[in-house]
């Protein structure tokens, strides 16, 4: 290998481990911002030295725990070919135990219950950062406390307004300001460390476990607090496949997690100092007169956490249309050259919505933070449990050794669920509230897509057979050629029937193609194209795509050419059959789900734009089905 080439991987990873700062670790990153100081706000713990070591202890090894060793060293293994989150996940998972039913089902509950408990944290975060670091306002002068909250909807608007936009020229300086946020919050923890190194003595685990045995029932509560300093680990997994493992492994072990741990340590030094301080320890930390622009940084730190989040929720949101989860939704490409720069207005103004309703009802960082835990703690118990059926069903891996590791994370994450579960009615019904109804939405739209699919195929009729009897006695052939879609490979499509009931011709050429959408990523050119010929220039034609393809049938349909069949784009008419969904009184679901299933269906994109199908050659014909 060249020292050329050797050059330019080190200036790649570079580059790209800049780039996982400012998108990965935007959460996690502006967590010293609020979890410390909850902590001793409850009033739970009084503000002693061992109390302080103490509690540092605790933050010091949830972080080490729960990031460094789960998710950074262990979890990020269990890729779906590159791709991490829930959603790549619950594929892995589901491939791992495919030949047992009952464990599929309970996977796929897992699996859209984490990615409904990850609407409703996409709603916490971006409220309770920017919140936080507006309040640093309330430092320099008590007159801008009747603004916080405004100021905060205002720059939340905005952000959200910018989404139609792209987000690709600020994502640019993203990586920097993160990288410079990460530096300073690190440079103020050692000013304090230095003036108060007994501090330092939290490292040692047994003074966790001094504090938590000494303090009982009280510890549960307290955990509550000390798990804010984790919010944001998923992002580490979720976002693996736009940077790879090993930039996001370097940014957490070569910065984020040192400049974590310096500036927990700086402020667990301030308040040794003096106790005070604990109202706002983030900000008391910063001299008064740099108190301005480190609320300036802070703002734009929290905004980028706040970016990373909106993303996250486009992305998932993406995945779950394609992987038959959520309805399809008008998705915008808001970049050429980065297929994963999308913009969904629907999710990006319905969660705007959620947001304004969350900092209206709850008012303070501190009162959000009773909002904030539930649903991450959840979803990393999903996570470890889904992961469990990875590595012992697919992966193989010794039982001792799949259950040991299992048993070791449940352990600690159940007690950090219990501690979280105690702020159900003083706000985590909040973000119950949305996953739950993101959970009810989701599992209506995959058995109400399954129950209409049973009834299509129920009533359909034999592709080959009826092909066959329509060439005893063929229709008049036009020129140019037709695209049937249909969802059942093998059946007659309803726009043919209809097609040859009421215009009595066929075309030249006849294309019946289904779209397929498997449990992974990408689907490679090869694997696009499965064909099959029927005779009389008819044949049936299966387009597979990865969850995270962009499911464009006309540049799919190209690769037909090397099979000796030739599209010419202006000679080629698409018909789609649009079924108009009546529920019924009978066996399928809860009459109400029907009614939602219904409404999602008939209110869902069309599938015409969904399939990048050119607007001007489009037949669609309606039939009715009951289920």
């Amino acid at each position: 290998m060249s020292s050329e080439t050797t050059a330019h991987g080190k200036s790649a990873l570079a580059g790209l481990t800049l780039g996982a700062l400012g998108v990965v670790y935007g959460d996690i990153g502006t967590s010293p911002l609020y979890a410390l100081k909850e902590v001793f706000n409850a009033g739970h713990v009084p503000l002693t030295p061992a109390n302080i070591i103490g509690i540092l202890s605790l933050v010091f090894w949830t972080l080490t725990i729960v990031v460094s060793l789960k998710y950074v060293t262990l979890i990020m293994r269990a890729n779906n070919k590159g791709e991490g989150g829930t959603m790549a996940l619950l594929a892995l998972a589901g491939t791992a135990v495919a030949d047992r039913p009952r464990l599929k089902l309970a996977l796929l509950l897992m699996g859209i219950l984490g990615a409904a408990m990850f609407y409703g944290d996409g709603v916490i975060t971006p409220a309770i950062s920017v919140l936080s670091a507006i309040e640093g306002l309330e430092l320099a002068t008590p007159a801008f406390k009747p603004y916080v909250v405004p100021i905060t909807l205002g720059i939340l608007f905005g952000l959200y307004a910018i989404q139609k936009h792209g987000t690709g020229a600020m994502g640019v300086v993203f990586g920097p300001i993160t990288l410079i946020w990460f530096l300073v919050i690190a440079y103020f923890g050692v000013v304090w460390i230095l003036r108060e190194p007994a501090v330092l003595a939290a490292i040692n685990p047994l003074l966790a476990l001094e504090f938590a045995l000494t303090h009982g029932h009280v510890t549960l509560v307290v955990l509550g607090a000390v798990f804010l300093s984790v919010t944001g680990a998923e992002a580490l997994y979720a976002d693996m496949g736009h940077f790879g493992p090993k930039p996001i492994r370097l940014a957490w072990f070569g910065l984020v997690w040192p400049a974590l741990l310096l500036n927990y340590f700086g402020q667990g030094a301030l308040l040794l100092s003096n106790p005070a301080a604990v109202e706002n320890p983030f900000f008391l930390m910063v001299p008064e007169g740099l108190l301005l622009p480190m609320v300036g940084l802070a703002t734009m730190a929290t905004v980028i956490a706040s970016q990373a989040t909106i993303s996250g929720t486009f992305s998932v949101t993406k995945q779950a249309i394609q992987l038959g989860y959520l309805p399809r939704m008008r998705v915008i490409h808001t970049s050429i050259k980065e297929t994963g720069q999308i913009y969904i207005p629907a999710v990006n103004w319905m969660q705007f919505g959620a947001i304004v309703a969350a900092v209206a009802l709850f008012g303070s960082s501190s009162a959000l933070a009773t909002a904030y835990g539930i649903a991450v703690t959840a979803t990393m118990v999903l996570t470890t449990l889904m992961t469990f059926f990875v590595i012992r069903y697919l992966w193989k891996y010794p039982a001792w050794l799949c259950y040991g590791a299992t048993a070791f994370f449940l352990s600690i994450e159940l007690v950090f669920l219990s501690s979280n579960v105690l702020k159900v009615f003083s706000g985590g019904w909040f973000t119950l509230a949305i996953a739950g109804a993101v959970f009810t939405v989701m599992l209506t739209w995959k058995q109400g897509r399954r129950l209409l699919s049973d009834k299509l195929r129920e009533d359909a009729i034999d592709l080959k057979s009826f092909l066959d009897a329509v060439f005893i006695s063929p229709p008049h052939r036009v020129v140019g050629s037709a695209v049937f879609l249909s969802a059942e490979p093998g059946t007659t499509p309803n726009a043919l029937l209809h097609n040859l009931k009421h215009n009595k011709v066929l075309h030249e050429q006849n294309i019946f193609v289904t779209v397929k959408h498997h449990e992974v990523p990408w689907v490679t050119a090869a694997e696009r194209v499965h064909i099959e010929e029927l005779g009389n220039r008819c044949w049936q034609v299966s387009l597979n795509f990865g969850f995270k393809d962009e499911p464009d049938v006309p540049a799919a349909l190209t690769l037909l050419a090397k099979h000796d069949v030739q599209l010419d784009d202006m000679e080629t008419s698409y018909f789609l059959s649009r079924d108009i969904v009546i529920p019924t009184i009978g066996s399928g679901m809860a009459l109400w789900r029907e009614k939602l299933f219904a409404s999602m269906h008939r209110n869902a994109a069309a599938a015409a734009d969904f399939l990048h199908l050119p607007a001007n050659r489009i037949v669609e014909l309606g039939s009715k089905v009951q289920i």
